[in-house]
């Protein structure tokens, strides 16, 4: 059978976009969409480790502002009409995750005729603080070693069930939360203790357009623009297994990149926090490398191309790990202190008194008015300027501080 589409993820963002989210966080959706529709049935051979193609992609953003669940549920339904995927607990414990792993195991045959087992689940979770409690360690470092995707029985014991196995897991994880909640609910030792390095953040503040009545914006072939779309994903869910090869030009590419990769450290993610993430890149690069070659062709084989594609949508979403993190260890007072600049920022003139009273009434807690004046000004944020009888404070920096 032939597909629909020549790229499958251009379809899909072409799909999406009626909506009010930005294209990347579409594009990034149908990674996950694609990844689970592949399961464990392929994977990048590196002797000692393999990598596969499963994601942890968390869709960030404040409040109101891109309808998260709904931009990640327009890829899972599409996913969830593809026959053999499977869909794990909405609150990931080790028992529920046993039974959804046991559920969906399965064994298909290898294109050289073996064949092989595998328990491949995908977790689609609106509320990220519903399904994982980032305080519970022993979770946490279940989830890291489950990416890592190492291969036969994985065994744990419990005092509930003894001991568990589960033949090849495989977790596939699209998850939906906000900035306030990572701040939160992540301490410090999940930023930097390698669960979030395998996590890829997709953020947003901003809608990328209004979209009052969504029913009124697409077109009249929607549906049959979704039945291709999920007829593709089967294509790709049934015929495309075994491990993928470097051509010879994403030899030259990822090996030119990688002593590149390690000699220029990004500015902004000059931090030990992001360390674990720069190790990982390139296991990033080459996951994304295996999707985007699904998303066009059968061909086991990854060229240059879609290595370089890989790098400028992982790098794409560098600039903003630093807002996702931000306030994480911060004091209140420095958090609060951000949000009264921002606000000026965003109004862009606003008399003294009024910003008193912003002050007075969104932190109560925090009287010390005149320590954030002087610490918005010195840090070129703000400045104080007089208009008669009136003084006023207006931003200097029109870019968000966060």
């Amino acid at each position: 059978m032939a597909r629909n589409y020549k790229d499958w993820l251009a379809a899909y963002v072409a799909y999406a976009s009626f909506s009010e989210a930005p294209a990347r966080m579409h594009f990034w959706c149908g990674v996950s969409a694609i990844a689970g529709a592949l399961r464990r049935r392929v994977w990048l051979d590196m002797a000692y480790f393999k990598w596969h193609t499963n994601f942890y992609i968390i869709i960030v953003a404040p409040p109101g502002i891109v309808s998260k669940s709904t931009t990640a549920g327009i890829a899972m339904n599409l996913l969830r009409k593809v026959p053999g995927v499977n869909f794990g607990p909405d609150v990931v414990t080790w028992q529920a995750l046993v039974q959804s792993f046991s559920e969906s195991t399965e064994s298909f045959q290898m294109p050289d005729g073996d064949f092989y087992t595998m328990s491949a689940i995908t977790i689609e979770s609106s509320e990220f603080g519903n399904l994982l409690n980032p305080a519970d360690r022993d979770m946490i470092d279940l989830l890291v070693t489950l990416w890592d995707g190492k291969q036969g029985a994985f065994k744990k014991v419990t005092k509930m069930s003894g001991s568990d196995s589960v033949e090849n897991p495989w977790i596939n994880l699209v998850a939906c939360t906000t900035p306030s909640w990572i701040a939160g609910n992540f301490p410090e030792y999940v930023i930097g203790g390698g669960f979030t390095s395998r996590c890829l953040f997709v953020y947003a503040d901003t809608k990328d357009k209004y979209v009052a009545y969504p029913i009124l914006a697409v077109p009249s072939d929607l549906k049959e623009t979704e039945r291709k779309l999920v007829q593709d994903l089967e294509h790709i869910a049934t015929n495309l297994a075994g491990g993928y090869k470097l051509d010879p030009s994403a030899i030259k590419w990822g090996t030119e990149w990688y002593e590149f990769h390690y000699k220029n450290k990004p500015p902004h993610l000059d931090d030990e926090r992001f360390g674990g993430y720069i190790a990982r890149k390139q296991t990033h690069i080459h996951k994304l490398a295996m999707i985007l070659a699904a998303a066009v062709r059968d061909a086991m084989v990854i060229t240059s191309d879609d290595l370089a594609l890989a790098n400028k949508m992982v790098t794409d979403l560098e600039e903003d790990m630093p807002r996702v993190f931000s306030k994480i260890g911060r004091s209140e007072d420095s958090v609060q202190a951000e949000r009264f600049i921002n606000f000026i920022q965003k109004h862009g003139e606003v008399p003294y008194d009024e910003a008193y009273r912003f002050i007075y009434s969104n932190f109560p807690n925090l009287q010390d008015f005149e320590g954030i004046l002087n610490g918005a000004i010195r840090s070129n944020y703000v400045e104080l300027l007089q208009k008669g009888n009136v003084q006023f404070l207006r931003a200097k920096d029109a870019a968000r501080i966060n």
